[in-house]
């Protein structure tokens, strides 16, 4: 079916219509445009949803990263990176090879367009040019005739008239044979304009016209096939990445797979386990009987009398994970941690000290070999100037290793079990100088005896236990620890708020209730006091109004 034959007669249709596939392809091309648009910024949304949950560097989510569920988001935010990068690649695809040709093809086409509408017009205009002058023709044959007939009315009128004279009869009849002369050329001239009319008429509408519409159709057709192939170009470019969308997807499963519950959970027990062994039952204190009681270890507060190992100035032990507090980055050798956790401390820093080394190594050797190819060719440079270079080297490694050896004697004690010579000044400390650690290994020691301790302020130490203290004898140990006289009192207190003493260590106070002070507060928020001679322990500072006496105050 051809549009020069079926509509011959509708050019300004198909000028409509053909403009309204020219927009149409320009709304289509918008269609990509915006599609695209949607895809670029959802890869960028994408991207920095990744970006945003990454572990940052240096900080705990970096740390956080050994458990496999950690693991396994930080392969899902991967995973999504990639997938965001295949939802640009369809943006680009869509961009470059869709819109691209759509701009261009529709440049084409207005072009061509143009071209055909214009030469269909120029038709059009011939043959209307061609109309008017059959037209014209016409009418002057018409015009002749009528003029013919006038005159030979008029020649028949005088010649009939008697009296009008013999010229003026023949200049009648001249003039008709004139007007008919003129009527015939007429009539010659409306024929052969007819009949050029009528062949140029046919031409018109069986050969220009369909000639013209045909490329109309062509083009129509080239624009509704163009269409259909970059419709499923449109589809292709998704297809196209379905594979690697697919991959990112497994990737995410398989990332998922591979959490171990079991390894999480050990996990947390490597990283938070202290070490220590569970306190032991606490032993039946006999009030009704008069006799001395024996101190036990594990009691809420130590008695006076007889086995008093407390020395001056030193808080009584308590158990380990009630209350902890934050001193800061804490003492070189982790004392302040549980064992575990400074076994690990202390072996991660000897790791680290060891890398350090190795790198320090590394440049000395590099630097020892750039020195003999000096030596070797002087005019490569001066073997004397990488000396002091060198020498750092060799000082920095003589350090580190010396570092190195300190915490490695630390990790022998904690491995081995061994007390550690911590200052004696320090609150949480409640060991001994060296004589008494020595003493004390030769001492038997009582189950769960020499367990971890810890002081108010919350940190750790491995404290003899009492009953092991009341078996050493050492003569030679300054008064202040061979002192088993009860502290002296430095002032007294008034109870701000009640505060029930429920850990080991601490004392129950009501509100208003006065108290005698043994010991001022050190800096870690606990004043000790006493109730009597028998009743001690230590309430939070904040809890009270302390009044300390001058020479306390001065001291």
């Amino acid at each position: 079916m051809s549009w020069g034959t079926e509509l011959w007669d509708q050019y300004d249709n198909l000028e409509k219509h053909t403009q309204w596939g020219i927009e149409f392809l320009d709304k289509y091309t918008k269609f990509v445009k915006e599609r695209a648009e949607i895809e670029y910024s959802y890869a960028k949304q994408l991207r920095n949803l990744s970006k945003k949950y990454q572990p940052k560097k240096n900080s705990k989510e970096e740390e956080d990263q050994k458990y496999t569920s950690c693991k396994s988001f930080l392969t899902t935010l991967q995973e999504l990176n990639d997938y965001a990068g295949q939802h640009e690649v369809i943006s680009e695809n869509l961009t470059g090879h869709i819109i691209a040709e759509l701009t261009r093809y529709m440049q084409e086409m207005k072009q061509e367009r143009k071209s055909y509408f214009h030469e269909g017009r120029k038709a059009q205009q011939h043959i209307e040019t061609s109309w008017k002058q059959l037209e014209a023709s016409k009418r002057k044959f018409e015009r002749d005739c009528k003029e013919a007939d006038r005159a030979q009315q008029y020649f028949e009128k005088l010649d009939a008239d008697i009296n009008v004279t013999k010229a003026d009869v023949e200049k009648a009849r001249q003039q008709s044979n004139l007007r008919h002369q003129m009527a015939a050329d007429s009539k010659s001239d409306y024929s052969s304009t007819l009949q050029k009319f009528n062949q140029e008429q046919h031409e018109h509408y069986f050969t220009h016209i369909p000639n013209i519409f045909q490329k109309i159709q062509d083009m129509e057709e080239r624009r509704i096939k163009k269409l259909a192939e970059l419709m499923k170009k449109f589809a292709e470019v998704d297809r196209q990445v379905i594979p690697i969308i697919g991959k990112c997807l497994d990737g995410i499963t398989a990332a998922a797979d591979s959490v171990d519950v079991k390894r999480d959970t050990q996990l947390v027990v490597e990283a938070f386990k202290s070490g220590f062994e569970p306190p032991g039952d606490i032993e039946f204190e006999d009030f009704s009987q008069p006799m001395q009681r024996t101190v036990s270890e594990s009691s809420l507060s130590n008695s006076k009398g007889e086995g008093r190992s407390e020395t001056k100035g030193k808080p009584k032990g308590k158990l380990w994970p009630f209350i902890k507090k934050n001193k800061g980055s804490g003492p070189e050798d982790f004392s302040n941690l549980p064992p575990e956790q400074r076994r690990k401390k202390l072996q991660q820093k000897i790791d680290e000290l060891n890398k350090e080394i190795q790198k320090e190594v590394d440049q000395r050797e590099a630097l020892t070999k750039m020195k003999d190819v000096y030596i070797k060719n002087p005019q490569m440079g001066d073997p004397n100037s990488v000396d002091p270079r060198l020498s750092e080297l060799s000082q920095n490694i003589e350090r580190l290793r010396q570092e190195c050896q300190k915490f490695e004697g630390w990790l022998a004690e904690v491995e081995g079990r061994l007390p550690t010579k911590n200052d004696m000044n320090r609150r949480q400390s409640g060991v001994y100088d060296g004589q008494s650690t020595q003493s004390t290994q030769n001492t038997p020691a009582v189950s769960n005896c020499a367990q971890d301790r810890e002081s108010p302020d919350g940190s750790y130490t491995e404290e003899q236990s009492q009953e092991s203290q009341v078996k050493v004898t050492a003569p030679e140990f300054d008064d202040d620890f061979d002192d088993e006289e009860p502290l002296p009192i430095i002032g007294t207190c008034t109870a701000l708020y009640t505060f029930e003493g429920h850990n080991e260590g601490t004392i129950s106070v009501t509100e208003g209730e006065v108290l005698n002070v043994i010991e001022e507060d050190k800096g870690d928020g606990w004043t000790r006091v006493r109730r009597s001679e028998d009743e001690e322990g230590y309430v939070p500072t904040s809890y009270l109004d302390v009044c300390l006496e001058t020479n306390a105050k001065e001291s």
